[in-house]
């Protein structure tokens, strides 16, 4: 998907998630190829604090995204 749907498609998952969940989740949006969204993971779980949705288009070539979820470490709880 585009940037702009990534966004939204993750705005609407924010509203519908349960506490619990974003307590426990990084729901980021990321590059949909999946040696750009390695990288940006890797980037993003070295300083969270330091990103936002647009710092995935530094690591994407191609436009598409996707938004993902993982568990969170136990210390950035």
């Amino acid at each position: 998907m585009k940037y702009s749907e990534a966004v939204q498609h993750k705005k609407e998952a924010l509203e519908k998630a349960d506490e619990s969940v974003l307590k426990s989740y990084h729901l980021i949006i990321s590059p949909a190829n999946t040696d750009e969204s390695q990288k940006y993971i890797k980037a993003f779980l070295k300083d969270p604090e330091a990103f936002n949705d647009a710092s995935c288009k530094e690591f994407c070539t191609d436009d598409e995204y996707e938004v993902v979820s993982f568990r969170k470490d136990e210390e950035e709880k």
